[in-house]
């Protein structure tokens, strides 16, 4: 197991710490879970709040000014993405000065594109009508959208230091910050909502947050790497250069697909269907989001390490622990799909009464799609962190082309169901597939086929287990007789933790993919085990 060099001030100087990818990845993703875990019981709180105290409007209002500015967020091309990469060689080889060289561009694209958004934003006023159909009688609606914008540029201002802590894989210190000005933001919030009502007062919290985390991040990150702040910048290098530019002009084209596939399906919803829609949707993707956000936290914990990878050893080394981490995903995100399946819709009328729920077709398709994006988790983080954005940059655009044309076609005559079948279709034509050749192609240099059966394998595994635990939920609730809500979601997740996870045992105990992440547990366990005794390494 390889271990990596970590610098920490002591007084004036630096000293190295070492530790290993697996105990990052394991900080990493703990650190996100627990983190994420803490903001959706928060943000679910004040999500209640929000619907008891403010009208349904608001609620779609919230979620399509979101959009709206996620979609201008398409400005940040991938910078970040670039410049980690660009920053995992010069880290793993201890070269200081050329991370200066890097960070110091970097500094100066964030500024660029804070002042981007913010003029962007400021132009999408007068077509705010065209946007939203049955436009809500809210008060200072365009003042609203102007808060929500400032926000968002001031979210771009001093946090391009966190990378520099990402790629270093310390992501937890900054999943920590974030945390912690979350949880203290939805406190304030929470009473705000239920003391005034008022919610130009909620936005001015939220916007004081997103700063005060921002400086706190970057005064962390100057704390631990002090040279960051130097002012003896040498420009760097001709051929650098010209790897971030390519980078960054083949990462602005998947993140045009990525905001057009992920964040315009509010904006369609208000469109074509209604706000009072959006809100109905905002209130399922605070859920599946949620879930999702804490699941890629979990899995983005191994980005850094991934990088460190790549520099550092061959390609059977990486395919190994790529086919693995896929695995795991197929097996997490395929499990949480089926749960959320069974227990969104009495979750939702619980919590924000039954006039906010949608119908079990568009819920499914919803479902099936976080399941799509967790299967296509593992081959974008290995496809960023070894680099290859160049390889595969027209595939956004033709997903985004895809995307659109297909939700155009289909919410016409199935509604919103119809919206989030696009996205299915655009998924399933391009990334499923085409990331994964990119890797095999180009990094692992050997044929892909054998990843697509085992994908098949793990479709047909996740089809098996959602309709057996389906089936069951329904038996057993028609057989006891159950009618309370709460006692319905415990009996479904029961049933389901056991159904899934029995199957996906049954179908992978004996694969060599399940051994080596059985193996990996089992050393952490004791890795652990041997800090808590005070041992070295």
């Amino acid at each position: 197991m390889r271990y990596i060099r970590v610098y920490r001030k002591r007084g004036m100087g630096i000293f190295m710490e070492q530790k290993s990818r697996t105990q990052y990845s394991a900080y990493n993703t703990t650190v996100g879970l627990v983190s994420r875990l803490m903001s959706i019981i928060m943000g679910y709180i004040v999500r209640i709040v929000f619907t008891r105290m403010l009208s349904e409007n608001y609620v779609g209002v919230n979620g399509l000014f979101t959009d709206i500015l996620n979609v201008l967020s398409l400005s940040e091309m991938g910078i970040e993405t670039a410049i980690s990469f660009a920053l995992y060689k010069p880290i793993a080889e201890n070269d200081i000065e050329k991370q200066k060289s890097i960070m110091n561009i970097y500094k100066w694209f964030y500024r660029f594109v804070a002042g981007f958004v913010l003029g962007a934003g400021l132009l999408v006023i007068p077509f705010m009508d065209v946007l939203i159909k049955n436009k809500p009688d809210i008060d200072n609606l365009t003042y609203i959208y102007i808060l929500y914008l400032i926000n968002s540029a001031a979210s771009y201002l001093l946090i391009y230091k966190k990378t520099l802590l990402d790629a270093h894989q310390l992501k937890y210190i900054g999943v920590v910050a974030k945390t912690g000005s979350w949880i203290i933001q939805d406190i304030f919030q929470i009473a705000v909502l239920i003391l005034t009502k008022n919610f130009v007062l909620y936005l001015y919290i939220y916007i004081a947050a997103t700063v005060l985390s921002n400086i706190y991040i970057s005064r962390k990150t100057d704390k631990l790497y002090p040279y960051v702040k130097e002012k003896d910048i040498k420009p760097l290098d001709r051929e650098s250069r010209s790897s971030i530019i390519k980078n960054v002009k083949a990462m602005m084209m998947h993140q045009v697909g990525n905001v057009i596939v992920n964040n315009t399906d509010n904006l369609l919803i208000s469109a074509f269907v209604g706000i009072v829609s959006v809100g109905k949707y905002s209130n399922y993707y605070l859920l599946i989001g949620s879930i999702r956000q804490v699941m890629s936290d979990a899995v983005d914990g191994i980005t850094a390490s991934v990088g460190n990878l790549g520099v550092t050893e061959d390609a059977s080394r990486v395919r190994k622990i790529f086919n693995a981490a896929a695995l795991f995903n197929h097996w997490a995100f395929g499990f949480a799909a089926v749960c959320l399946f069974e227990l969104l819709n009495p979750f939702v009328e619980l919590s924000f009464g039954e006039k906010y729920l949608f119908e079990m077709n568009v819920v499914f398709i919803l479902c099936v799609n976080f399941y799509i994006y967790g299967i296509t988790k593992t081959s974008k983080i290995f496809h960023n962190s070894l680099g290859l954005f160049w390889y595969d940059r027209y595939k956004a655009i033709i997903e985004a082309v895809i995307n659109l044309v297909a939700s155009l076609l289909l919410v016409r005559s199935l509604g919103v169901f119809g919206i989030f079948l696009g996205t299915f279709v655009s998924t399933v034509m391009t990334t499923l597939w085409v990331e994964p050749y990119v890797i095999y192609k180009y990094h692992f240099k050997e044929p892909v086929y054998p990843y697509y059966l085992n994908m098949f394998f793990y479709f047909v595994q996740t089809a098996a287990a959602w309709g057996a635990a389906h089936f069951l939920c329904v038996e057993a609730q028609h057989i006891l007789g159950i009618t309370g809500t709460i006692s319905l979601m415990a009996l479904r997740l029961v049933i389901v933790t056991v159904t899934v996870n029995l199957i996906y045992i049954i179908f992978n105990i004996r694969s060599e993919n399940f051994a080596f992440l059985w193996g990996k547990f089992i050393r952490l366990l004791k890795d652990r085990k041997q800090s808590r005794n005070g041992e070295v390494k």
